[in-house]
């Protein structure tokens, strides 16, 4: 008798944002559906244990669709969405985006909510308070909505303020109802408190690096690397170089990444006088990131917010380079001993940690090191695919 052949599990990931929009979850999204289909199968015949399909309303705007291993739907009409979601065995929606959950339920489907953010518990996502630009004490979840209109409002108008807080009522009554949570560090998976939550945490390609070298080069070179807003506190790493400058070290800074705050980078650039030692190169991609990349020794991330998991913490642990960050929120969580933290906000500390590496010549080599058996350990793209996809098969049998 011919063995039967189960069908792969239908699964969809849906975003509202999708490459080639920068960001970590873009990234994430990216590496977790192509880390699915490259699973090795478990069925006969080597048929793929699951077949996955990315849906999303971002535009293509010359990224190559057709070169990845999974599917991409991108802007479908509303009929061709339900058809979409109704044909999946599993949807996995990144971050509570409300129209596909609703669907999704509506067609009996088995939802999983992967959260990047804080979207469910938070207006604005970020736990940020505004205008203070100090971490959120958790307002809505105290159902102080007053000061959740007031925060949203220093940055939008009072209509869209109060629209932003109203959403967010049905984002965590729905969070409440699906079949399982994701949170991408265990952080998060505290400041959100919803039922039905396991940490999975981000995972990356491999890639070949060079062997570290003990002897730090002058000048030091200083890498940032993220989006260009004031809540990862790239202000912060400016005072600090300023205050690495002034006690006489040697260095370069470069900032790769763009964002809103970039004017006003430049502009506090030229105001502490570091012209001649900052850089800022826009966003960068592929070999040509990781050319710039390859000569950095130290990298710092000077998170004012409560990261949810700090994304290029991980790609650049994964390199072996000796990762300087804010002790905050995820970030603080997956970098854990594999490098140096400090208070956010605090830019002397920041030099402090920078000096300490300097004026220790093994330090760097032994973090960089340690980053990178970490980053093997916890944060490998296989490890993160078959995670998922034993909480898929959970929640597909009603575990």
């Amino acid at each position: 008798m011919k063995e039967q052949i189960a069908n792969p599990m239908r699964v969809i990931i849906y975003g509202e944002y999708f490459l080639p929009i920068v960001g970590g979850v873009q990234s994430a999204m990216h590496l977790l559906a192509k880390g699915l289909m490259q699973l090795d199968s478990s069925l006969p015949g080597n048929q793929p244990s699951v077949e996955v399909t990315v849906v999303t309303p971002t535009q293509a705007q010359g990224w190559d669709d057709a070169g990845q291993v999974y599917r991409v739907i991108r802007r479908p009409s509303l009929w061709r969405l339900m058809k979409l979601l109704r044909g999946a065995d599993l949807v996995h929606i990144a971050g509570p985006c409300l129209w596909p959950t609703i669907l999704s339920k509506l067609f009996g489907k088995r939802v999983v909510i992967e959260h990047h953010g804080y979207q469910s518990v938070c207006p604005n996502g970020l736990l940020f308070e505004e205008p203070s630009r100090t971490v959120c004490p958790g307002y809505f979840i105290k159902r102080k909505y007053g000061e959740c209109i007031r925060c949203s409002a220093a940055t939008m108008s009072l209509m869209s303020a109060i629209r932003s807080v109203l959403l967010t009522f049905p984002r965590l009554w729905l969070s409440k109802r699906v079949s399982a949570n994701i949170t991408i560090s265990d952080h998060v998976a505290g400041r959100l408190n919803l039922p039905r939550s396991r940490t999975i945490y981000y995972g990356i390609e491999d890639v070949a690096i060079a062997t570290a070298n003990a002897r730090l080069p002058v000048p030091l070179e200083i890498a940032y690397v993220g989006r260009l807003v004031v809540e990862k506190g790239p202000a912060v790493l400016l005072q600090a170089a300023r205050l690495l400058r002034d006690s006489g070290l040697s260095f370069r800074l470069t900032f790769v990444g763009d964002g809103p705050e970039r004017e006003n980078l430049a502009q506090l650039t030229g105001k502490l006088n570091l012209n001649d030692l900052v850089t800022f190169t826009g966003d960068l991609r592929g070999r040509i990131l990781d050319d710039a990349l390859e000569r950095v020794n130290i990298m710092a991330m000077p998170s004012l917010c409560e990261e949810t998991a700090g994304l290029a913490a991980i790609e650049q642990m994964m390199r072996g380079k000796t990762v300087v960050v804010s002790d905050i929120g995820g970030l603080g969580e997956v970098v854990g001993n594999a490098g140096m933290k400090f208070t956010p906000g605090d830019a002397m500390g920041l030099a402090r940690c920078i000096r300490t590496i300097v004026d220790d010549r093994a330090l760097a080599a032994r973090l960089g090191s340690a980053a990178r058996d970490r980053a093997l350990q916890l944060f490998r793209q296989e490890s993160m695919a078959r995670a998922h996809l034993a909480l898929y098969r959970e929640a597909s049998s009603g575990a």
